[in-house]
């Protein structure tokens, strides 16, 4: 189900793992991720730190009720979301 993949013109080594996200849909009916599923485990978040739009994507920065700091994508068109994460000092699978 996970299957990383490496950007060709990133210089710097990006995986994006797919994962399955609970969100919370606020009153303007916009989707925030609550806990999301890599493998057979769940992370719940902590807080999301960070958040900006791309034209295809929406992308949030969170931190887990264990403290690993990670960022999920979500593809808007094909509702699709991702794990992206980038010098992690714990890894979290």
């Amino acid at each position: 189900m996970a299957a990383a993949r490496r950007s060709a013109n990133d210089s710097t080594q990006m995986e994006l793992f797919q994962v399955a996200v609970e969100c919370y849909a606020g009153y303007r009916g916009e989707q925030t991720p609550r806990r999301f599923r890599l493998h057979e485990r769940t992370f719940d978040i902590d807080a999301v730190v960070d958040q900006w739009l791309a034209p295809d994507h929406r992308y949030f920065k969170v931190r887990t009720t264990s403290g690993e700091l990670c960022i999920l994508r979500h593809d808007v068109l094909a509702d699709r979301w991702e794990l992206f994460r980038r010098d992690l000092q714990r890894p979290i699978d």
